[in-house]
């Protein structure tokens, strides 16, 4: 516990920053005014670089929040309700993610390196509620929620937003002894491990695999051996393997993954209705509202297998637009970390873009096979208020580090503008010493 709170505690801190180039603080609430963005070369990219952010997370917002809309209409009025029911659940929540976006693209990012032990602490505690008994809700044999009254929200997701503070903030913190294994890995395992165990009870095996892979994603950008890297990978990977043998309805999983045809009718039928609807949509798509799979062929279609009815109802085109979205989503944050002002605001736009790169890797895996089904969501495209609360969140840091941002180019100009002022600078005379 002494390296748990010697990684979390107070001494995570990232020094109070004077007003960037980017915007002004405001005294007193800490938040940024967007608006201050000078009209320079460089303020005017950095400014680009959140709105195109904002641009792309509202536009795949709206392409999940219609194909929602298509892919639940038929299960919402078996289930007694309206076909709009589940769509205007997912508005609401939508309504609500937005709200996120903007908060966190207001509050100056540093301010959450000083809430490093509230948020760590916050998280493995609900991770813990879930698992009391009459405390978490229960659904398809997995203890994952906690809520009442039809309000229900998944700790796992802010866990991960969490954690990418915390090895953010630790890093930023020791970022000239990074390679020294006890001062920065034993933290960031002792976390982790923390995490994934309370993970792994509920079960989640998908969550842990997405955290695992962010954190080493961090872990790499921040210079760490790549030998001490391949080791834990491989140590986590004959973990996750035993865990996934070690019971039989996880087995069966793994070999539906191997041979879905094996088992039809049972442990590969998800995955064989997400392969038919997928390629019934050929190059341009069955056309919206047409899938046949939404029809009770296809279970959970408005959830995690949302891509599939997407690759139904809009074709080839319409599955490489999605993916050709995320795809710019992560070069906008990769572009955001390479010109953040400090080490925290690169390590965060380097978790986040981890954080959805391998969860729509995972999510998109399992629709067409190439990954064992994980129930792992579609960021910004699946239904779900916890998911997407987070990942708003999450992406309006991001557009806050990129209005905070720096170009690397200019502050080297600057150096080197600065030492050549002083080498040109004339030397002090000296005064003649009589002899």
């Amino acid at each position: 516990m002494s390296d748990l709170t010697a990684g979390i505690g107070s001494g995570i801190r990232s020094r109070r920053r004077p007003p960037t180039r980017a915007g002004a603080r405001s005294r007193g609430s800490g938040r940024l005014r967007l608006v201050a963005t000078p009209k320079t070369a460089d303020g005017e990219l950095q400014a680009g670089l959140g709105v195109a952010m904002v641009v792309l997370v509202v536009l795949l917002s709206l392409i999940g929040s219609v194909m929602i809309l298509s892919a639940s209409s038929v299960a919402a009025v078996d289930l007694g309700g309206s076909s709009f029911s589940v769509f205007f659940r997912q508005c609401a929540w939508l309504l609500v993610g937005l709200g996120a976006l903007f908060f966190g693209a207001r509050i100056d990012y540093h301010r959450w390196a000083d809430r490093v032990p509230l948020l760590v602490f916050g998280s493995v505690g609900l991770l813990v509620l879930v698992l009391v008994p009459g405390v978490g809700i229960n659904v398809n044999g997995a203890q994952r929620w906690i809520g009442a009254a039809g309000f229900q929200i998944q700790p796992a997701e802010p866990a991960k937003f969490a954690l990418i503070v915390f090895v953010a903030a630790l890093v930023a913190r020791e970022r000239h002894r990074v390679t020294d294994l006890g001062v920065v890995l034993r933290p960031v395992l002792i976390v982790l491990g923390t995490m994934v165990c309370l993970l792994m009870l509920q079960p989640n095996l998908g969550t842990s695999a997405v955290l695992c892979a962010t954190v080493g994603c961090m872990l790499l950008w921040s210079g760490l051996q790549v030998r001490v890297l391949t080791s834990l990978a491989a140590l986590g990977a004959m973990g996750g393997l035993v865990f996934a043998l070690s019971a039989d309805y996880r087995r069966a999983r793994v070999t539906a993954f191997l041979d879905p045809w094996a088992d039809a009718g049972d442990t590969g039928y998800q995955t064989i209705q997400s392969l038919i609807g997928v390629a019934s949509g050929g190059i341009s798509g069955e056309g919206l509202g047409e899938s046949r799979a939404k029809w009770g062929f296809l279970p959970e279609a408005h959830t995690d297998f949302v891509f599939a009815i997407i690759g139904e109802e809009l074709g080839l085109l319409g599955s490489l637009m999605v993916v050709g979205l995320f795809a710019a989503m992560i070069v906008c944050a990769l572009r955001i970390a390479a010109r953040a002002r400090d080490t925290f605001g690169t390590m965060l736009a380097v978790g986040v873009a981890a954080w959805f790169s391998v969860q729509g890797f995972v999510n998109v895996g399992a629709v067409l096979g190439i990954l064992p089904i994980t129930g792992v969501p579609l960021p910004f495209v699946s239904f779900g208020g916890s998911s997407l609360l987070a990942t708003m969140l999450a992406a309006g840091v991001l557009v806050n580090v990129a209005v905070q941002g720096r170009a690397p180019e200019n502050a080297v100009r600057d150096r080197i503008a600065a030492r050549r002022a002083a080498n040109a600078a004339p030397m002090p005379r000296r005064r003649s010493v009589p002899r």
